[in-house]
């Protein structure tokens, strides 16, 4: 797990017919002014004929371009599962795809697969045996209690340690928890006969049912009260404790340590970054708190609503009910294809990566998006020279860290290797499991060695982008390569306001409030002086004042703290992939392009890149749990602080797209 990746959460994409690969006329709303609210004039016309698919909770950019992926895979997959002479890669994948799409055989083996695992948690008869049972459970991917990882160091990011924090809840964050609205209190009742419906399903008596349901509840209530907020969990030197393993048992003493560890193959493990200590003390006190029958019955409920989804069509059904219909308002399942190949991309993704790849990326992609990226690097090292807010030598250790930015376009260089991993066509949850198991066991033999540099921790099908600031790299799949995020045919004012918005984002989360604080080695390090430190807060606490007004539903508003450093990488992404266009277009004869000029180009392939609908449940639920502002604000929002939008479109003083001097924002 790694803490503190910055990824981009796209929503979803239908690509336009129009101008160009990303900018469609037919899609805007005349009836808006560009000055009054730019999202709604370039994409309202588009939202309108574009309504969101039954089985998807949102529907805008990223989709499209996700969709032609997923028929790509498909197509590798139901190639692989009738192959005569597979090669390895491809006989994994095709058993795996193969077992999950057998919904006959998954439908008649209902539960019986897994019923060894809850024979396991039923031969409990001490709470002594916990961690034995934990330690197995989280081997098969399951954060009961708490998560455990390897991470990179944060103080020495040359080697990987063990991590652990808070976790073992089943709703989507601590405040579905501990909100004391209506909604949330009504939320947590059907929470709770989901759960007791699922137990039914498990063939566990109505009254049983909802007694172990209420049971999972409290423990999980518990948890959450004792865990850290999302903003809390901003802070990276807050969330680092690195001690030795015995000052850990001191503050957990009725669990052993060295059983849980012992159990998962660290026997040697000597220190452990203990993300939020008084987590594990909360934890430690419901070990002495809740009987063992209620212990017994929260890991029966975490095997089976993290198994759900591969088993047979009434869990399958019901998972959906609560995770789909009412936290998202999704209205029925994706069909089953998808919903597998999901599952190969996630568990074995650089396997099927391998024949995505091979396939369906051009090299000539990598190599102008390499250059873009120079480009805006240009951009950036420009803007630290100019800076009135930044004195020389933070300047100078900015573009430092800068220069020692590495850069992963497309796919890694080294795959990972699966021989080890036993998959085959027989029970799908059976495959899932082992396959979770690889992974965790995969990652937990890190501890102890030196990073490797060359992982990826995306698959390379995936329509997203991360930096990690652990590793002070910036990573692109090949998936987001193609249109309308980057046409190789698309000219330069569309493709920076597209992907050269999104290089400039990931590029400024090393500077943004968490990235910052990390040296160009990885390591968690103050390199800024006070004063260039407490400018940059000035700066930051703006944002989060402009996002914090925003409203987006029933008097739910955003949280600009949590949201502040996307907000900050939105802002200046944009800038500097302005910067980097204007130098592109230098020296060069200029034309319109379909009537528009390059500046404005630029900015409604941006506006454009964020074309979505979304439902209510699921705008909710991403504004309560989610870093990442709603598609609408991550375009007005930053459009409204640049000087260079408002001349593109003159843009008046007094309008909404223009803030006024005293709130503009200006960091990068």
């Amino acid at each position: 797990m790694k803490k503190y990746c910055r990824a981009v959460l796209w929503a979803v994409l239908l690509l336009p017919a129009g101008v160009g690969a990303g900018i469609d006329p037919q899609g805007f709303d005349p009836s808006v002014k560009p000055q009054d609210d730019f999202f709604q004039y370039v994409n309202g016309g588009w939202m309108k004929a574009n309504p969101i698919p039954a089985a998807y909770p949102r529907w805008g950019v990223g989709n499209e371009v996700d969709e032609r992926n997923k028929a790509a895979l498909h197509t590798i997959l139901d190639r692989a599962v009738v192959a005569p002479n597979p090669g390895f890669i491809e006989k994994l994948v095709g058993d795996f795809y193969a077992s999950g799409m057998d919904e006959s055989a998954i439908n008649a083996a209902g539960l019986t697969p897994l019923r060894p695992e809850f024979a396991r948690i039923a031969a409990l008869t001490d709470i002594s045996q916990l961690p034995l049972e934990l330690a197995h459970l989280h081997l098969l991917g399951q954060g009961v209690g708490f998560w455990l990882s390897s991470e990179a160091d944060p103080g020495n990011s040359t080697m990987t340690i063990a991590a652990a924090g808070q976790g073992g809840l089943s709703l989507p964050d601590r405040d579905y928890y501990v909100r004391d609205d209506d909604r949330s209190k009504k939320l947590r009742e059907q929470y709770t006969t989901h759960v007791a419906k699922m137990f039914e399903l498990a063939g566990d008596a109505p009254a049983a049912a909802a007694t172990e349901a209420a049971a999972v509840l409290k423990l999980e209530t518990a948890l959450a009260r004792a865990s850290r907020n999302h903003a809390d969990l901003r802070d990276p030197i807050a969330n680092y404790h690195k001690q030795p393993l015995a000052d850990l048992q001191k503050l957990t003493p009725h669990f052993d340590w060295k059983a849980f560890d012992d159990a998962l193959g660290l026997a040697d493990l000597g220190v452990i970054d203990v993300g939020q200590p008084e987590f594990f003390q909360a934890f430690d006190a419901q070990l002495a708190a809740t009987s063992l029958d209620d212990w017994k019955t929260y890991l029966r409920w975490h095997l089976l609503s993290s198994t759900a989804a591969y088993l047979s069509a009434p869990f399958v059904n019901e998972d959906f009910e609560f995770g789909g219909r009412i936290l998202s308002g999704t209205q029925q399942l994706r069909e089953r294809w998808k919903r597998v190949l999901s599952v190969v991309d996630s568990q074995v993704g650089e396997a099927l990566g391998q024949l995505y790849v091979e396939e369906f990326f051009p090299p000539e992609s990598k190599t102008r998006v390499l250059a873009m990226v120079d480009n805006i690097r240009a951009a950036l090292r420009d803007r630290f020279r100019t800076l009135d807010w930044m004195d020389e030598a933070t300047r100078a250790a900015a573009a430092k860290k800068l220069e020692a930015l590495n850069v992963k376009i497309g796919y890694p260089d080294k795959w990972i290797d699966y021989r080890s991993l036993v998959i085959d066509r027989g029970p799908y949850v059976l495959n899932a499991l082992r396959a979770r198991e690889f992974n965790v066991r995969r990652d937990l033999a890190k501890i102890g060695h030196p990073v490797d540099r060359t992982e990826w921790g995306m698959t390379p099908p995936t329509v997203n982008a991360y930096y990690d600031p652990s590793m002070n790299e910036i990573v692109f799949p090949a998936g987001i390569l193609q249109p309308p995020f980057f046409d190789p045919a698309a000219d330069d004012a569309e493709n920076y306001g597209s992907i050269g918005a999104i290089i400039g984002h990931e590029m400024t989360h090393g500077y943004d409030d968490q990235g910052r604080q990390y040296d160009g080695a990885g390591n968690l390090k103050e390199w800024w002086s006070p004063a260039s430190a407490e400018n940059f807060k000035q700066r930051a606490a703006a944002i989060i004042k402009q996002f914090n007004d925003y409203t987006v539903l029933d008097g739910l508003h955003i949280n600009g703290e949590v949201t502040q450093g996307e907000n900050i990488a939105d802002l200046g992404g944009l800038k500097l992939a302005f910067a980097a266009l204007q130098k592109s277009l230098a020296n060069k004869d200029v034309a319109l392009t379909n009537g528009y000029t390059p500046a404005q180009e630029f900015f409604l392939s941006y506006a454009t890149s964020w074309r979505m609908n979304q439902r209510p449940e699921d705008l909710r639920k991403q504004v309560l749990t989610n870093e990442h502002s709603p598609d609408s604000f991550r375009v007005n929002g930053p459009l409204s602080n640049l000087p260079e939008f408002w001349a593109a479109f003159n843009v008046p003083t007094g309008a909404t797209m223009r803030r006024a001097a005293a709130d503009q924002v200006n960091i990068w």
